[in-house]
């Protein structure tokens, strides 16, 4: 059986309480090979000390914890999408997903790589929500479609084998907000990328971050968004923000109607 090694690319800063969750989060998978890169960018607050505080369980677990490995860097860096980058360079993994929020079951990793194995798929995604702790704010369904009606997988979601890194580039970092969503459309744009796709909710988002930043950081978003098409030559790039902004008004409402009936 191929087992690929999985490298989760975890960015911090100054946000010791979800880095907390999101490592113990990592720890519950069961997927036997998974590194955790963790690239801090210098943070004041604590956060080197937990990471400090896992680097060592880790290491000196034993059998506790041998499905990972960890290597962390703490130094400035210019911003998440920067992280992103150092990350990918120092991972040695097959398989290298960007995480930095929570899984919603215990074999979630393993998941994402059966389906990438068993399609012999370049890249695989699956459903996700934002949550602030308990209350659904966004249901992310994306069944695989077309970028010119709106759709793009959930970044978060998204494991990608090595290569397409290598063949496509990292991630350009004079995007404030939406260096994840140029970075796709680079690596659809052409329709060649094995997509798969699993349609189940395999990650919690934490709700907020630069995506998600109330109406003016919507605003930056879907401006940097429209760049993106523009510059990877995408045909009509104001409609194909319209169709994502419909999108993403309705995955509001899913997510409205699911907490409704939650709460009843």
């Amino acid at each position: 059986m191929n087992i690929p090694k999985v490298s989760l690319i975890m960015t911090t800063y100054n946000s010791h309480e979800n880095f907390t969750k999101s490592i113990e989060s990592v720890l519950t998978q069961d997927y036997p090979s998974i590194e955790l890169v963790i690239v801090d960018g210098g943070s004041t607050d604590g956060t080197v000390e937990i990471i400090k505080k896992y680097a060592s369980l880790i290491e000196n677990s034993g059998d506790a914890y041998k499905n990972f490995t960890i290597v962390w860097i703490s130094e400035k860096d210019d911003g998440i999408y920067d992280g992103m980058n150092k990350g990918i360079r120092m991972a040695s993994g097959d398989v290298i997903a960007v995480f930095n929020d929570e899984f919603t079951c215990t074999d979630a990793v393993s998941k994402y790589i059966r389906t990438l194995n068993e399609g012999d798929y370049d890249a695989v995604h699956s459903d996700l929500v934002y949550a602030d702790g308990d209350t659904l704010k966004r249901y992310w369904h994306m069944p695989n479609g077309s970028i010119h009606l709106g759709w793009m997988p959930a970044h978060p979601t998204l494991y990608i084998r090595r290569e397409i890194y290598d063949r496509y580039g990292l991630y350009k970092t004079e995007y404030h907000s939406s260096s994840d969503y140029e970075f796709m459309i680079r690596i659809l744009r052409d329709g060649t990328l094995k997509l798969g796709y699993i349609p189940e909710v395999l990650m919690k988002m934490f709700y907020g971050g630069t995506s998600s930043a109330g109406i003016k950081g919507y605003g930056r978003n879907t401006k940097e968004a429209y760049q993106a098409l523009v510059g990877n030559k995408v045909a009509f790039p104001a409609l194909i923000i319209i169709c994502r902004i419909i999108r993403t008004l309705w995955q509001y409402v899913i997510a409205l109607r699911m907490q409704l009936r939650k709460n009843n």
